[in-house]
């Protein structure tokens, strides 16, 4: 049983950085404000939830301590990270920020200007 619970609690911490490190790069070479936001809250919100996984499993399985906590955490960050990302981004976007110069479409544009349009704001 203790070669299992270590297999499992390394390939969830491994997967876990692997996240982070993706998203790490992808913050440093994506090129505007919005691709970046989506490395960073996609990416890192997984690999923060596998890291915790892996020490949920490790206090379960080897130390015989279920703690709940924990797992409240990932569910936590499950719902919030990507959320807050979203409205970070949705917020920029309608103060002004401009996507990169290669992006193929702008679907959030026609729904922002009928927004203004019903809110009479110019």
């Amino acid at each position: 049983m203790t070669i299992l619970a270590n297999i499992l609690v390394v390939f969830f911490i491994a997967a876990g950085l692997l996240f982070l490190v993706v998203a790490a790069i992808g913050v440093l070479r994506l090129p505007d404000l919005y691709t970046r936001a989506h490395a960073a809250s996609k990416s890192s919100t997984l690999g923060v939830m596998c890291i915790l996984l892996g020490v949920f499993f490790h206090f379960w399985l080897k130390e015989d301590h279920f703690n709940p906590t924990i797992l409240l955490g990932v569910l936590f960050l499950f719902i919030t990270g990507p959320v807050g990302a979203h409205i970070m981004s949705r917020s920029s976007y309608i103060a002004g920020v401009k996507p990169w110069s290669g992006t193929m479409r702008d679907e959030l544009k026609p729904e922002i200007e009928r927004m203004k349009k019903e809110q009479n704001i110019e």
